[in-house]
């Protein structure tokens, strides 16, 4: 029997995944949504009588007991990113779980879908990936990740409801970050440099489609969805291909442009230290690597069916980066949200 959503809960809800459930929840009739965020929602809707916005801290157990109190379900996409430090990242993921968990547990019927991360699986030397392989993480965000899903799986233990979902990374409106450093190269008639050949398959995904296996996990039957979800793109080609299109939508003839691997990556990792550039290991030390994993699992018991391809969702992206851009011209920062500060790698464009 499918489980009925009048109230849902969005914590980290004033970011990029956090906005785009919202606006899916409304489409699928959801009355009233609340949102924790230790960040500000200045988005439109924070004007509309159903949403209710508690500026509040995931680790502080009080305003999370307040927060889900009433609610149907609870959907924890809050997390510290890989920019932020290991002490914020550890305690926004596991002891903000912990926290969420037990609120649910103690306001009762309450429906818990934890956001995890392919972060968790390391770096693979077999593809594609499954939802029963090693979990060994990638850096203090890989690994805190694990450590929040232990903590799902014991209340599973103890009876509860909470689907563990691990997406692929996942862009489309609202998603700056990492990939504005790309659609500005694009946009401004820049080629971009790859890491490696750039013809290993790396798996991404649309926040549309995330969405729609979010809202299933939400949902479903609770004996179905009491599991773990790989979620990503069906589609996908080669590195070089996938972001190619998005250099042929600029319109400018640029092309991806491979480099070799080592020199790149120690230059990379040096940088990083001196804080020179925004790119931390998850993204340049599998950039060369394929990445990709099963979803099998979710087409069965989520009735996942992706609408988007790489290209699509990456294409997509960029059409709304353009269309959005001086809204965000010159603000930075560590979130998806707005742009990551290109440090040295700014000057390097002009090479491409």
């Amino acid at each position: 029997m499918d489980k009925e959503m009048k109230t849902v809960l969005v914590t980290g809800g004033s970011g990029f995944l956090g906005i785009n459930l919202i606006r899916h929840l409304r489409t699928k009739g959801v009355e009233h949504i609340r949102v924790l965020d230790i960040a500000p929602f200045d988005y439109p809707e924070a004007k509309e009588p159903w949403l209710e916005f508690t500026l509040g801290d995931v680790r502080d157990p009080a305003t999370v007991n307040k927060c889900v109190s009433g609610c149907d379900a609870v959907v924890n996409t809050a997390a510290a990113l890989p920019l932020y430090s290991p002490e914020d990242i550890r305690t926004t993921e596991v002891d903000g779980a912990r926290n969420v968990i037990a609120a649910c547990r103690r306001a009762g019927d309450v429906r818990l879908v934890q956001i995890s991360s392919t972060a968790v699986y390391g770096v693979p030397k077999k593809h594609p990936i499954y939802e029963d392989d090693e979990l060994i993480g990638v850096g203090p965000y890989g690994h805190a990740k694990i450590e929040a899903e232990e903590l799902c799986r014991a209340a599973r233990a103890e009876g509860f409801c909470v689907p563990i979902i691990r997406p692929k990374s996942f862009i489309g409106p609202e998603r700056l970050g990492v990939f504005a450093l790309f659609y500005d190269w694009a946009y401004t008639g820049h080629g971009f440099p790859m890491i490696g050949s750039g013809k290993n398959r790396y798996q991404l995904m649309d926040v549309e489609d995330l969405c729609c296996a979010i809202w299933s996990a939400m949902t479903l039957d609770a004996k179905t969805v009491n599991t773990e979800f790989n979620i990503g793109a069906k589609e996908f080609t080669t590195m070089r291909e996938d972001y190619q299109a998005v250099l042929d939508r600029a319109g400018h003839g640029k092309k991806i442009r491979g480099l070799p691997v080592k020199p790149i990556v120690f230059i990379l990792r040096i940088l990083e230290k001196l804080h020179l550039s925004p790119l931390y290991p998850w993204v340049y030390e599998t950039a060369s690597t394929d990445s990709f994993v099963s979803i099998e699992r979710a087409e069965k018991l989520l009735g996942f069916a992706p609408k988007y391809s790489n290209k699509d969702a990456l294409v997509r992206n960029y059409d709304w980066y353009v269309a959005n851009l001086d809204s965000f011209k010159g603000k930075t920062g560590v979130s998806h949200r707005v742009p990551w500060k290109q440090g040295l790698l700014a000057c390097a464009k002009w090479f491409f």
